[in-house]
C-alpha cells in the first residue's frame, strides 16, 4: 500500500513539474519592441518632483501626472512640454497622499488620496466636483459605503461608473455613480476566489469586465461588474497598476517589485515585457502605474525614481 501511496506522490510531482515547465519563467518572457524617448518630458527648474504615483492620458492625448512634489498634477503635451501644474496648496493639497488617478470619459481627473482617505474629481481647470471619503476624519473599515482606508486606484465602466481600489488597509472594491453615490462593494481579506490582499489598483475593460490588482497575492483576479468571480491570473508577476489598453485590447501592467511593464492578453497570457530594476534609462525602481496613447506610447511613473518615462515603440 505505502509503495503504491509513493508512486502516486512521485506522478503528481513529475506531472506539477510539468505543467510549470509548460510556462516560461518571467526572466525568459519576450521582450516587447519599445525604446526610451529621450528627453521627455521637460520640466523646468521650478518644479521639484516627488515620488511618481499616476499617470493617464486625456482625450486631447495630454499626459497627466500625479505626484507627491511641489506641483501635485502636471500636465504635459505629447512632446513633454509642461502646459499647466497645479502648485500644492493652491488648488488642492495633495503632495503627501497623491497615489492613483484615471480621467473619466468627460475629462474629469479622478484623484486618489492615499493617507486623505479620499477620492476626489476635479476639472481640468482644478475645480473640484466630487469628493468621496473621510478627509480629515476616522478612515473606514471594508463594509463603509462613503470612507476608505488608505485607497490606491480607480476606474470607469462603459456608463461612467467608477470602481475604487480600497486598499491597503480595507482589501475590496467600491463601486459608485459617476456623482459619487454608493452603488456596491465586494472583497475581504484571504487568498481565495474574491478575496485579496492589498488591493492596488483596477482597470475595466468595453465589456465591463473588472481587473483588479491583488498585489500581495501577486495575481490579477477578474470579476464582472457586480463583483461575481470571473476568473483569476497567476504567474504574471506582481501587479502594482494597470491599464486597459482600447486600441491595443490588452492591458498593461506595472510589475512594481521586479522593476518591469508586462503586455497582458484578455486572458492573462504574457505577451511581452521590457525593463528591469535600476534608475537608468529603461530601468524602473518601483514602476507605479502607466498609462498608453492611441499611438501606442507608454507613460511610466516611478515612485522611487521621482520621474516619468515616455516609451515609443520601436520602427
Amino acid at each position: 500500500m505505502w509503495d503504491r501511496l509513493s508512486h502516486m506522490k512521485s506522478a503528481i510531482l513529475l506531472l506539477s513539474l510539468a505543467l510549470l515547465a509548460l510556462a516560461p519563467p518571467l526572466a525568459a518572457q519576450p521582450q516587447l519592441p519599445y525604446e526610451v524617448v529621450e528627453d521627455w518630458p521637460q520640466i523646468p527648474e521650478s518644479i521639484k518632483m516627488g515620488a511618481a504615483m499616476g499617470v493617464a492620458v486625456d482625450a486631447g492625448g495630454h499626459i497627466w501626472l500625479y505626484n507627491r512634489g511641489t506641483h501635485p498634477l502636471i500636465q504635459f503635451d505629447k512632446s513633454g512640454k509642461v502646459l499647466q501644474a497645479w502648485e500644492d496648496g493652491a488648488v488642492m493639497s495633495h503632495a503627501k497622499t497623491a497615489h492613483g488617478m484615471r480621467i473619466a470619459k468627460d475629462g474629469g481627473l479622478w484623484l486618489v488620496g492615499r493617507e486623505a482617505e479620499t477620492v476626489w474629481k476635479y476639472s481640468p481647470e482644478g475645480r473640484a466636483e466630487v469628493v468621496i471619503g473621510a478627509f480629515g476624519g476616522k478612515p473606514g473599515d471594508n463594509d463603509s459605503e462613503y470612507a476608505f482606508n488608505r485607497p490606491a486606484g480607480a476606474a470607469f465602466d462603459s456608463q461612467g461608473n467608477v470602481y475604487i481600489a480600497d486598499g491597503y488597509q480595507n482589501t475590496r472594491v467600491v463601486k459608485y455613480t459617476p456623482d459619487g453615490k454608493y452603488i456596491l462593494h465586494w472583497g475581504k481579506p484571504g487568498d481565495g476566489d474574491g478575496e485579496f490582499n492589498l488591493v492596488h489598483d483596477v482597470a475595466i475593460d468595453p465589456q465591463d469586465f473588472v481587473y483588479v490588482a491583488d498585489r500581495a497575492n501577486e495575481r490579477i483576479q477578474v470579476f464582472d461588474q457586480v463583483g461575481r468571480f470571473i476568473k483569476k491570473w497567476e504567474g504574471i508577476g506582481m501587479p502594482w497598476g494597470l491599464v486597459y489598453d482600447p486600441w491595443r485590447k490588452v492591458i498593461w501592467m506595472c510589475d512594481g517589485q521586479n522593476g518591469r511593464v508586462s503586455k497582458l492578453s484578455l486572458d492573462g497570457e504574457v505577451l511581452g515585457v521590457m525593463g528591469e530594476n535600476g534608475s537608468g534609462p529603461g530601468q524602473f525602481d518601483q514602476a507605479h502605474n502607466i498609462a498608453v496613447d492611441e499611438e501606442g506610447n507608454l507613460y511610466v511613473c516611478e515612485t522611487k525614481n521621482f520621474r516619468i518615462q515616455k516609451f515609443a515603440p520601436k520602427k
